[in-house]
């Protein structure tokens, strides 16, 4: 999709053929060297957005890319609410297959391979021969990818994990080849020998096939589950485009006629039944009634709509009957533009640097550069050129990170896994490094810090008349009405008396509330205009409560039976009983909170106040939203998003860290990097305590799996380089690196 704006024009292309954080960088900075070209490239999405003037050309950018040595190409244009899915699903499997296949070769050859490797009771006299068999399609099938990346890399004078692990895999494999085919390797009865001591060795004994099979099926396993989680990218996207309407019915030629929403016009006017999602954004030209719109702006009060009142797409009418003229269609729509501002912020949201290719970038070089000093070093002594060539290789295979493709991935199966048994869902090892720098966390009002539902909580009676029978009555009258206050009200006095009378003669009057005749009772339920239309004014004491009530953003609902009024019912959205204490927590772990919501200002404060929030931005749009965390990242600081909503989605996706409660809309929970299953706040503060623990983990995993090796690489270089202290070395880091995750499993929740 290409669009121009004032003689510039934007592309998004799909890239294909990155393995890491450094490709996508690679990428970006080719292509904005082109003159007038701004590009940025996202490694999760696997897409590149492109500003370019109009001297470049979409095919020179493809070009560009191409020459780069990865594809290009423009996207397929996103499938439209209530369109088939067809083979999205398949796709994306099929995309995963190549790998999944390299993967299932790998583990399934080289678990033998390491086993005899590291068992020599069970080296039986061709045992070398076996391993060399299994391990083969190993290095070259199953590896394939990481040595064309490496080709990529040299081609560009670049080194990456690729680069170590190619090169590493390929000197253990080749140098194993020539020990087993031109050296004493190959000898019947040949065993590794068991012996600490050591000595100089000219290698020819020595094979290194596990190290080159293992290596590759750990990798490959890791690659696998983060290009899993990586396919799941567009998923905030279909999400929020399956929120809209599939059909609408449609008025014409004097009758109704059931539609798909994508062949609505602007101008047609169409039917919203009670419980109908709004098809899409128009103006309403028959009839009243209340409308939800809090999965988009975030208001939790269902919003009073009447003729000439506009609407929007994907809220639920939960009262009367409406009908409304289109006035924006497809991607005019807000729910289209909200799915377009969650796509520029996934597209826009820098990609964090894989740990282990910031490491191999300085590591590759230095150790390459090594191991050709380490031959010119020993021919350079007049030392055999066996000799010379074994040192230089041993360089290579001692550096082979073994415990390097476990330190990333067990850290994070351990870590995630533990999330999970709490109710914490981490999504990627990117999402880590955003937890460590964070310092402000701005909160989503509705269904985050709050319930985000409608709730009986207070209830003021006038004097000589009993709450119960004020319930009773209320509550008899508000059951047989749709709206959501009636409901939070028939809930509570359900509750708090018990089974309800049936009401006679129910009458809703739109706009303002309910009457009708309850056990010989002739009852009024709604707002104080209400009571005024039948001459009833509310005493000074409930006019007071009523004051605070709404002074305090509550709302409240006047009850009025045989001709006095006799009751004030608050209703609120409420405070979640955690709030104020996962507010301390967040705190504690050094956050400044944030209360940023859709709702009035009154309301807000006061669900601050209450909480122990400091700062509220209150009454912002969808749209705005996104524009706060982007202001705020702009003052420098580091911002983490928790929210629930449709209309939150793309704030989560544009702050660094986006965290989702599991009780949201599934647009949020795929926008986010952090799902909190079960909805409490508190959970948030032990999501964030976890990801900096298991980023913890993985650095010091890293270290360690490079510090046993670079410990044996004076060895290497020395030609005393015994084969059991390079398998013990590996062995000991790999184990090292296990155990060392493991501890994570002792992780606890603080409530």
């Amino acid at each position: 999709m290409t669009t121009s704006i004032s003689g510039n024009s934007e592309i998004e292309l799909a890239i294909g053929g990155m393995t890491c954080a450094s490709c996508a960088a690679r990428i970006e900075k080719k292509l904005n060297r082109m003159d007038g070209v701004t590009a940025t490239v996202n490694y999760a999405t696997e897409k590149a957005k492109v500003a370019f003037t109009g001297g470049v050309s979409v095919p020179d950018l493809i070009a560009t890319v191409e020459a780069v040595g990865y594809t290009a190409k423009e996207p397929a244009p996103p499938r439209t609410a209530g369109a088939p899915e067809g083979g999205t699903g398949r796709a994306a499997n099929d995309e995963l297959r190549p790998l999944r296949q390299r993967l299932t070769t790998a583990v399934v050859l080289a678990v033998p391979v390491i086993v005899l490797a590291m068992v020599p009771a069970w080296q039986f006299a061709y045992w070398q021969w076996l391993s060399l068999t299994l391990a083969a399609p190993v290095v070259t099938y199953a590896a394939w990818p990481f040595h064309r990346a490496a080709w990529t890399n040299l081609r560009h004078g670049a080194a990456t994990m690729d680069t170590l692990i190619s090169v590493g895999t390929a000197a253990a494999f080749l140098w194993s080849l020539w020990a087993l085919f031109f050296g004493a390797a190959g000898t019947p009865g040949m065993t590794h020998a068991f012996e600490l001591t050591i000595a100089r060795t000219d290698g020819s004994g020595n094979i290194y096939l596990e190290a080159a099979a293992g290596v590759t099926a750990f990798i490959l396993a890791g690659r696998y589950f983060e290009a899993r989680s990586k396919r799941k990218a567009g998923a905030a996207l279909r999400a929020l485009m399956e929120l809209g309407a599939k059909d609408v019915t449609i008025l014409r030629n004097g009758g109704e006629e059931l539609i798909p929403v994508g062949e609505l016009q602007v101008g047609d006017r169409f039917l919203v039944r009670p419980g109908e999602k709004i098809a899409t954004d128009g103006t309403v030209v028959e009839g009243a009634s209340a409308v939800d719109a809090s999965m988009l702006t975030g208001e939790s009060m269902p919003v009073e709509v009447g003729v000439g009142d506009a609407v929007t797409g994907a809220t639920v009418n939960v009262g009367g009957r409406l009908v409304v003229e289109a006035t924006r269609v497809g991607a005019d729509t807000q729910l289209a533009r909200m799915a377009h501002l969650v796509e520029d912020a996934q597209n826009g949201k820098a990609a964090a640097q894989r740990l282990a290719d910031r490491i191999s970038a300085v590591f590759v070089p230095v150790v390459i550069t090594l191991a050709v000093g380490t031959l010119g070093f020993w021919l350079g002594n007049d030392a055999e050129l066996s000799a010379a060539f074994t040192a230089a290789v041993a360089v290579l295979i001692i550096a082979c990170p073994c415990a390097l493709g476990l330190a990333t991935p067990t850290a994070l199966m351990v870590g995630t896994g533990r999330g999970a048994q709490l109710g914490i869902l981490i999504k990627g090892p990117e999402v880590l490094e955003s937890t460590r720098k964070i310092d402000t966390i701005v909160l989503d009002k509705t269904g985050t810090v709050t319930t985000g539902r409608m709730t009986l909580l207070r209830v003021h009676t006038a004097e000589e008349t009993d709450e119960r029978d004020a319930l009773r009555l209320a509550g008899a009258l508000e059951h047989a009405s749709e709206h959501p206050i009636a409901q939070a009200v028939a809930a509570g006095a359900t509750e708090r008396v018990g089974a309800l009378p049936a009401p006679e003669d129910f009458t809703n009057v739109p706009g303002l509330g309910v009457q009708g005749v309850v056990e010989g009772h002739a009852v009024l339920v709604g707002r104080e205009r209400l009571l005024d239309d039948w001459a009833l004014r509310l005493p000074v004491g409930l006019a007071r409560a009523k004051a605070a009530a709404e002074a305090a953003g509550r709302t409240a609902i006047a009850v009025a039976w045989d001709g006095e009024a006799r009751a004030v019912l608050e209703v609120a959205d409420a405070i979640k009983e955690s709030s104020a204490q996962a507010i301390t927590r967040l705190r504690a772990l050094g956050l400044k909170p944030i209360l940023l919501t859709g709702d009035n200002k009154t309301v807000a404060e006061a669900v601050a106040a209450e909480v122990g929030i400091d700062e509220v931005i209150a009454e912002v749009m969808p749209e705005d939203k996104v524009d706060v965390v982007k202001r705020l990242q702009g003052q420098g600081l580091s911002v983490a998003m928790v929210g629930d909503g449709v209309n939150d989605a793309a704030a989560l996706a544009q702050a660094d860290l986006g965290l989702a409660m599991g009780t949201g809309t599934d647009a949020a929970i795929e926008a986010s990097d952090l799902t909190l299953v079960r909805g409490d706040l508190r959970a948030a503060a032990d999501a964030i305590r976890l990801s900096r623990k298991t980023l913890g983990t993985i650095r010091s995993n890293l270290f360690w799996a490079f510090a046993y090796n670079v410990a044996a690489l004076p060895l290497a270089a020395a030609g005393l380089l015994n084969p059991m202290i390079a398998g013990a070395a590996m062995a000991f880091s790999s184990v090292f690196v296990v155990g060392n995750s493991l501890r994570l499993r002792g992780f606890k929740a603080l409530y």
